[in-house]
């Protein structure tokens, strides 16, 4: 028979409250045990609160706690679940987690619950997976993703478009299988456009990892520029903070300081930069060549130029650098600028948006955040059109789905055997079905939930 679970739900140390639960055929019956109220658990309704203590085994009172019935099917896990809210603390969540234990339970490993969610059909794999990254988020962009994700968005269209092949298969199987027979069910140009239309769907999604990625993981912004321009004010009005020392001295900066933050709903980490120039302090010159690194390693440049003179030979060298990056110019100190410096500088962009601001007073900052976003389709990504590809795992999967697909059409165009293209057709059916955990191994399953907390 099946284990009874338990574990402790909530982050540990002091809180409001600690939850411990349980679930599994024998969840009630293991809570009879433990619970002293005003009736048994077993003669409880489902999703129904009762109030009474936590005992250990010589029947010593361990808490005041209420306690949660849920019966299966309609919980998390599809099975029974008890769910025990005790004071917060380690020493409180640890005792009735015990005493659950010794009652009957067995210790819960990590993301286990949520496996059982995925193993008794409640969600599916990417679903699970969304669990974790709601539970990670770091930003309302991240947060949304991960809770249109949970909600089944990606599984929506990977579905679609494996329903679509699986449909396919089926019907050239049956032409593989009874060559002789005079069967026009589908035809060669069905398999073609059926496979082209649906890799082109696999890209639509694969054209989203990149803005995923970022959303996940935060996206890199070097603020870089020659010493002082404002590059340390800047990342203290973005960021909200007086994270970087501000001087009239130049080359006061003289390392990278990074600092996390949220600009509008994007999550960004910002790195302010030793300013760029010819020095021969050593100190100094360490904290160029880590700037230069910063640039390397970006997803944006943020090249910042004073508009109160004239450009520099410091300046052009900057420009240089960062012309193969993504980058935005800003002409910072713009209260100062000097007449059309700003057309001047949009004739060496190449094509980089130009803006002016004052790191000072803020002006210009909320145009710096939505030129971001619009570099990074964030804003669609923040409307909830389409799912969002922010998993690694699903990205190699749909890259290896395309590539089959595209061999597919590929044959078929070129004449081959329609033999030749349904290999390929069930390979791509069999890697998308890894998205969803339909075709996936064991082994990548324990993988998965094995990086989830305990209690989860």
């Amino acid at each position: 028979m099946e284990r009874t679970i338990a574990a402790i739900s909530t982050p540990p140390g002091p809180g409001g409250i600690a939850v411990i639960r349980m679930s599994g055929d024998k969840a009630v019956e293991i809570g009879d045990k433990i619970f002293r109220g005003g009736k048994k658990l077993a003669d409880a309704s489902s999703h129904t609160v009762h109030y009474g203590f936590i005992v250990n085994g010589k029947n010593e009172k361990i808490d005041e706690v209420l306690v949660t019935v849920m019966r299966a099917p309609k919980t998390f896990t599809r099975e029974d679940v008890v769910e025990i809210s005790a004071h917060g603390g380690a020493m409180s969540a640890r005792s009735v987690l015990d005493a659950a234990i010794r009652a009957g339970a067995s210790p819960a490993e990590p993301g286990e619950f949520t496996k059982r969610a995925f193993l008794n059909g409640r969600i599916d794999l990417s679903q699970a997976e969304a669990v974790i990254d709601i539970i990670n988020s770091k930003n309302e962009l991240s947060r949304r993703s991960a809770l249109s994700q949970l909600e089944g968005g990606l599984s929506k269209e990977i579905k679609k478009i494996r329903g679509e092949l699986v449909r396919l298969a089926a019907g050239m199987q049956v032409i593989i299988d009874y060559p002789d027979e005079e069967l026009e069910d589908v035809t060669e140009r069905d398999i073609y456009d059926i496979t082209s239309a649906c890799a082109r769907s696999v890209k639509k999604l694969l054209d989203t990892a990149d803005s995923g990625r970022l959303i996940r993981d935060g996206l890199r912004v070097a603020i870089v520029g020659k010493p002082n321009v404002g590059k340390s004010s800047l990342l203290n009005s973005l960021a909200r903070a007086e994270r970087a020392i501000v001087t009239d001295v130049a080359g006061t900066t003289r390392d990278v300081i990074e600092e996390y933050t949220d600009l509008g709903g994007v999550p960004v980490i910002l790195t302010d930069t030793a300013g760029i120039r010819e020095t021969d302090d050593i100190v100094e010159k360490i904290g160029v060549e880590r700037s230069q690194k910063s640039i390397d390693e970006c997803d944006l440049a943020v090249v910042m130029l004073d508009g109160s003179t004239l450009l520099t030979d410091e300046d052009m060298e900057i420009l240089r650098m960062t012309a193969e990056k993504q980058r935005i110019i800003v002409i910072n100190k713009t209260d100062l600028c000097k007449p059309k410096y700003a057309e001047a500088i949009k004739s060496k962009s190449h094509g980089a948006a130009v803006l002016e601001t004052s790191a000072v007073t803020g002006i210009g900052l909320d145009e710096l955040t939505d030129e971001i976003k619009k570099l990074y389709h964030f804003g669609s990504v923040a409307a909830g059109s389409g799912a969002v590809i922010t998993n690694m795992r699903h990205k190699k999967a749909l890259m290896a789905a395309g590539e089959a697909l595209n061999r597919a059409s590929d044959a078929v165009k070129s004449g081959l055997p329609t033999d030749m293209a349904s290999l390929d057709i069930n390979e791509a059916i069999n890697v998308l079905g890894e998205i969803t955990g339909e075709t996936v191994s064991d082994s990548v399953v324990d993988e998965i939930f094995h990086s989830f907390c305990v209690g989860k």
